[in-house]
């Protein structure tokens, strides 16, 4: 079952009858003063929201037959950690929303070397969310990535990842 909150202005994210039986699901650009409730999808497999109110992945962590995680706006959150624990992630996308692409705006993380040990992640695209050293030499010790796109990197940076995996 796919289930949608698009533009919800409610503060409190809905009660979902069935969540055992939710296989995908979209939040977009709502007002809920956090996701906490998505930890009961335990059988979600691909998960796409849109601005990200918590300060941490943890409530995802549990999400394990998770394969497809897209976020955009995360600007409170700092540690990829919580995802690692994701072993059935194959594609994520972590992006700042457009206008803080424009503004030079920045979604800084501790690291990238949580990214790198998820042992099926094949394809990873980073918009505007940076490492505090800049650097994404973390991405090259994964075995299973094939496909890396980056944005706000430094020129050299990105060239090296491109040689590294296909853009």
């Amino acid at each position: 079952m796919h289930i949608k909150f698009i533009r919800d202005k409610a503060r409190v994210f809905p009660m979902v009858a069935a969540p055992l039986e939710v296989s995908s699901a979209r939040v977009w650009h709502c007002k809920y003063e956090t996701l906490a409730p998505l930890c009961q999808f335990k059988n979600v497999q691909s998960l796409v929201i849109a601005n990200y109110p918590d300060q941490t992945f943890e409530l995802l962590s549990g999400l394990s037959k998770l394969e497809a995680l897209q976020v955009l706006h995360l600007p409170g959150v700092t540690s990829l950690e919580p995802l690692s624990e994701l072993q059935r992630l194959r594609r994520l996308s972590l992006s700042t929303l457009p206008s803080w692409d424009a503004a030079g705006k920045l979604t800084l993380v501790d690291s990238l070397a949580p990214l790198a040990t998820l042992p099926v992640l094949e394809e990873l695209e980073l918009y505007g969310v940076v490492p505090q050293s800049r650097l994404a030499d973390d991405l090259c010790r994964s075995l299973s990535l094939t496909r890396v796109r980056l944005s706000k990197y430094p020129k050299r940076e990105q060239q090296k990842i491109r040689e590294r995996f296909a853009a």
